[in-house]
């Protein structure tokens, strides 16, 4: 396999997504492709263990009359496509049959086409709409008497009962704080800022951070401890002028018009920045992976789009690529003992290795237990009345491996996933993710 990036992993062939074909909408040419994909997933049975759509699959078959693909009703084919939350760990890590294979497998983007079917149809519950309409949720929940009020509706037992009752998200899954001092205003200062990096490898050595919706409104202080690390490595750190939702929870829902006006707002403004010298990074994974494989599968004759992607790096990605020339600031101040992480689907899926763990490793007297499982988590999958339970029995081995590690830390690169392994544990804000950890290290 080869390389890229002096050392990380090229991804397996990924074909373009053909979103904008009429073909790609045709009800009838869908079904046609689910069925072939099913039948072959069938036979092979690989993924059972990965999320619930193969179980989910795999009941539908034996349960027909048939025991075969063709046994199953067409209309059940929605309840595995509802299962999927495009983790990509099938295609990377399980299936046998991807391309250049002649059967040509891609089991995630045919669920994205399902979904994006289905929500051309109008079939997708408002809920769905709303939770994913991030950047609305995270402005109105934020404003100052706002975030107080909603923050304590959701700690009130009497609150999360009507909240299930009203948008059927589940009582008894975790959800975020909001914060009224986001991340874009206990920053601002960097918005727009002037600075010259020192170049090594691939890096420019200085950062232009996308702090997403979640690390700007929900978790701000990732956000804080990566700027306070990349800044102690003597990267400068800027902030984009204007920033919307990076499209991933639009295209888990399958609302693809919603990714084009999010990609028309975001692509320009981290153009800019990466023609003035800038390498951008991301705090969760997934936004990271959207920029650096969904957008550009989607577009990928944009040269805007590519310029983007090569310009993208995970956190912990951009720190080794530098320690490997030597850039990395190595004197740190107090040992973090024993750690324990998860490595988040999204991350895993971008092929740049366990750069998580060879970081924190660098660390004196830290050993580093890494878990290469789902959380079951997704972006909304686990708040979600009908799927809460699903995610739950997804994440119990992870969070079994946490408690059985009994570590002095535990976290996930993904702040979502974090959470959700910590309320499995019944151990909420116990979770610390890898970037404070190294933050601790130094001491700062």
């Amino acid at each position: 396999m080869a390389t890229t990036r002096e050392g990380s992993l090229e991804a397996p062939i990924r074909h373009p997504i053909d979103w904008q074909s009429p073909e790609f909408y045709d009800e009838g040419a869908l079904n046609q492709e689910l069925e072939r994909v099913f039948d072959i997933c069938h036979g092979c049975r690989r993924c059972v263990s990965l999320c619930q759509a193969f179980p989910t699959l795999f009941d539908l078959v034996d349960n027909s009359e048939s025991l075969e693909v063709d046994g199953v009703a067409k209309a059940d084919y929605v309840k595995v496509v509802d299962h999927c939350y495009l983790c990509d760990l099938c295609y990377m890590t399980k299936c046998p049959y991807v391309p250049p294979h002649e059967w040509n497998l891609d089991f995630p983007h045919l669920m994205l086409r399902a979904k994006a079917v289905k929500y051309k149809k109008g079939e997708v519950k408002l809920r769905d709409k709303l939770l994913t309409s991030t950047d609305l949720v995270g402005s109105l929940a934020g404003i100052p008497v706002v975030s107080g009020l909603v923050n304590a509706a959701l700690k009130h037992a009497a609150g999360r009962e009507l909240v299930e009752t009203v948008l059927q998200v589940d009582k008894t899954a975790r959800l975020p704080e909001y914060h009224s001092d986001t991340l874009r205003k206990r920053h601002k200062h960097l918005i727009g800022r002037s600075a010259h990096g020192e170049p090594a490898g691939p890096t420019t050595g200085k950062v232009a951070l996308f702090a997403t919706c979640y690390g700007n409104y929900n978790e701000p202080g990732v956000n804080d401890d990566l700027i306070a690390v990349f800044e102690h490595n003597g990267i400068p750190v800027t902030l984009a002028d204007k920033e919307r939702c990076c499209g991933m929870p639009k295209l888990e829902l399958g609302d693809l018009a919603a990714v084009d006006k999010a990609k028309q707002a975001n692509i320009p403004v981290l153009k800019a920045l990466v023609d003035d010298g800038w390498d951008i990074v991301a705090p969760v994974p997934s936004c990271v992976l959207m920029f650096k494989q969904e957008l550009p599968l989607m577009y990928p004759d944009d040269p805007d789009v590519q310029a983007v992607k090569a310009a993208m790096f995970d956190p912990f990605e951009y720190l080794m690529l530098r320690h490997k020339h030597g850039k990395l600031n190595t004197a740190f101040a107090k040992p973090l003992g024993k750690v324990v992480y998860q490595a988040s689907c999204h991350q895993r899926v971008q092929n740049i290795g366990q750069k998580t763990r060879e970081a924190l490793a660098l660390v004196p007297d830290t050993t580093v237990e890494i878990i290469e499982r789902c959380s079951g988590h997704d972006g909304t999958y686990a708040v979600k009345a009908e799927f809460h339970a699903a995610s739950m029995k997804i994440v119990r081995p992870v969070a079994t491996r946490v408690q059985q590690a009994a570590a002095d830390h535990f976290g996930s690169d993904c702040p979502m996933a974090g959470a959700h392994i910590a309320h499995a544990l019944a151990r909420d804000g116990e979770q610390q993710h890898p970037i404070t950890l190294l933050r601790m290290a130094y001491g700062l």
